[in-house]
């Protein structure tokens, strides 16, 4: 099987380009399964019940989430209801939504896990290695998909090391900027340290460039906005051996719309 994993979606534009591009790239690359990360997609950040919609119609099949998943009350119901939106796992147990989901393909099944680190997170959660072995001990299928939203390059490695050759993929997603150390661990688990985004390829994460430097300069308060422009859908497409649930390769996107 072949899974297209898209990084952070950024507002409304990071919403569009995923309408013009993402069902080409999904042909382009044999993908059997999409999984997008939207935690993002409202603009300011989080997720709207719009948003999510806009991300399934243009072909996603799991939406996975972050820091920002429950910034927006009005999603709280949808993560109730769609069993294929995702939050981090690892959030309290009183938060809304699941953080696990199992695709049933008939021949094989597809988990998706999403969860979230705990080093420089302003927010912090249940530990995320007890939390996936709780994850792994209920999951009765060899192939897995984790989305690790997490800041820290060292935690995400660690995750990836920790999880290797118990899971599919270790794909680590927030930071918005796409790292070069795609690899096939000894374990036969696919890791990318950070899938990157889909938003404005001229921009500081998405967000306008002069705003980000203004704050980044003057330390005073500035109200950020999504920038626009040439765009960029970054993420990887791994290709697993659905009997053994063993990765067999995977492989960079850096798709630009101009």
């Amino acid at each position: 099987m072949r899974v297209l994993f898209l990084g952070d979606v950024v507002g409304a534009y990071g919403c569009e380009l995923l309408e013009k591009r993402l069902r080409t790239l999904k042909k382009q690359y044999a993908a059997d399964v999409v999984v997008v990360n939207g935690e993002n997609s409202a603009e300011g950040n989080g997720m709207l019940p719009s948003s999510v919609r806009q991300i399934y119609d243009s072909g996603a099949d799991v939406i996975t989430g972050g820091n920002h998943s429950l910034r927006r009350r009005e999603i709280y119901k949808v993560l109730d209801e769609e069993e294929t939106l995702l939050r981090p796992v690892n959030f309290h147990a009183n938060a809304p939504g699941k953080g696990v989901c199992v695709l049933d393909f008939l021949r094989y099944c597809f988990a998706v896990v999403n969860l979230q680190g705990l080093a420089y997170m302003v927010d912090h959660h249940r530990d995320p290695f007890a939390a996936i072995d709780e994850v792994l001990a209920g999951l009765d299928t060899p192939n897995i998909l984790v989305d690790f939203h997490a800041e820290a390059t060292a935690e995400k490695l660690s995750m990836g090391f920790y999880l290797d050759g118990r899971v599919s993929a270790v794909i680590g997603t927030h930071t918005h900027v796409q790292t070069a150390d795609e690899r096939i661990l000894s374990g036969g688990t696919a890791y990318l340290t950070d899938a990157g985004m889909c938003g404005s390829f001229d921009s500081v994460l998405g967000v306008k460039k002069e705003l980000a430097v203004e704050k980044m300069r003057t330390q005073l308060p500035t109200r950020f906005e999504n920038a626009r422009g040439q765009g960029i859908l970054w993420g990887c497409v791994i290709d697993i051996d659905e009997k053994t649930g063993r990765a067999r390769s995977i492989e960079r996107v850096a798709d630009r719309v101009e």
